[in-house]
């Protein structure tokens, strides 16, 4: 029985990366669409996140998959999986 199997499923996000912060660090922002409370109409609204790229792989505008972890710096609670689709170069 390995120690993945008993582990919690954990939040995994897709978004676009923003800036680069630092070295192994990167912001991605998310986008999501909540009703709004009296009119019920779809808000559009986002969130940053501070996230770990162990490679240094991302550059800004890729879109990247996160996974949730345990807190690796005073902001940095997110990883970066995955790189989906890099950024078109201009």
């Amino acid at each position: 029985m390995s120690t993945e199997s008993n582990r919690n499923q954990r939040k995994e996000l897709i978004g676009i990366v923003r800036s680069k912060t630092g070295d192994k660090s990167v912001k991605v922002v998310y986008e999501y669409k909540i009703p709004h409370p009296l009119y019920k109409k779809e808000i559009r609204r986002k969130t940053t996140v501070h996230v770990h790229d162990e490679k240094n792989e991302s550059s800004v505008g890729d879109k990247v998959k996160i996974l949730a972890t345990r807190p690796l710096s005073k902001l940095k609670r997110w990883r970066m999986v995955e790189l989906i689709e890099k950024a078109p170069v201009a």
